[in-house]
């Protein structure tokens, strides 16, 4: 479970809801909060102009099926896929090692123990003796089709992250409107003024509190996913080349970060399955 992302959401909940009850004015008396003030951020009629407006832009924007997405998104950022980019080295380390012993046609045996389905079906287009260029394509067309897939599921969220202020200012627009029609009543136009601006702090919450987030920490699973999947499409044409196991690990190293390969080295754990897909 990623802790960071609930700890990250219950916190900027308790600091909003904290900077709205907290006056200053009154730690003198000790009535420093002030629950009440609670009731000015809420009114349905603005809550509807704001996410209303966003649910529906993003209905006419998608089809449903990126709507059905939505629960799986969410699976990916509390509950993610955990890759480990030096087990995938380790892995097909093993399989040039096993393949320079007993050949090519050895690793059809060993390949029914991986779970990981783009190792497999990659190195059995090599077991099948496939042209390199081929294999070459092939594995690139799929570590394309997967940034592009995606792709498309972050722009779900950064399209709403831009429709949240938008209609935020659309419905403040509306109240000041309201507003400019009792001009001749004073008392009313502070009121007017505060309720109008309601709907760009409910704008203003959905894409940077919500939407933004999510679409980031897709991104970083997405990245996460990527660099593992680049690790493999690089070893299996390496393995296909004949490259020594030693070479072959220093050069799949090169692709990832220091840090990390010291971090993963000697920890399990290579997930299976899309760490940010949802096909």
């Amino acid at each position: 479970m990623d802790i960071m992302s609930i700890l990250g959401w219950v916190l900027m909940i308790a600091l909003v809801v904290f900077g709205i009850v907290f006056d200053k004015d009154g730690l003198a008396t000790g009535e420093f909060i002030k629950f009440a003030n609670l009731q000015n951020f809420w009114d349905p009629s603005s809550l509807a102009v704001t996410l209303g407006g966003v649910v529906t832009a993003m209905m006419v924007s998608f089809p449903a099926k990126a709507v059905a997405k939505i629960p799986r998104h969410l699976k990916i950022v509390f509950l993610p896929t955990k890759y480990n980019p030096q087990k995938y080295i380790d892995e097909i380390v093993d399989l040039a090692e096993e393949a320079r012993s007993n050949g090519l046609l050895s690793l059809e045996a060993k390949l029914e123990e991986t779970k990981d389905e783009f190792l497999k079906n990659g190195m059995m287009l090599v077991v099948d003796a496939v042209d390199a260029e081929k294999v070459k394509e092939i594995l690139q067309a799929e570590l394309d089709y997967l940034d592009d897939r995606h792709g498309q599921d972050r722009a779900f969220y950064d399209k709403a992250a831009g429709y949240g202020p938008a209609f935020g200012m659309i419905g403040t627009l509306m109240g000041l409107i309201n507003m400019l029609k009792q001009l001749d009543d004073p008392d009313a136009i502070a009121p007017a003024m505060a309720l109008a601006l309601v709907t760009t702090f409910y704008g203003s919450i959905l894409a940077n509190g919500i939407f933004t987030p999510i679409s980031s920490k897709l991104k970083i699973r997405h990245e996460e996913e990527y660099l593992c999947k680049m690790i493999v499409k690089e070893g299996i044409e390496g393995i296909q080349a004949g490259d020594a196991p030693r070479f072959l690990r220093e050069k799949l190293e090169q692709l990832i970060p220091g840090y990390i390969v010291k971090k993963s080295a000697g920890k399990g754990g290579r997930g299976e399955g899309g760490g940010g897909d949802a096909k």
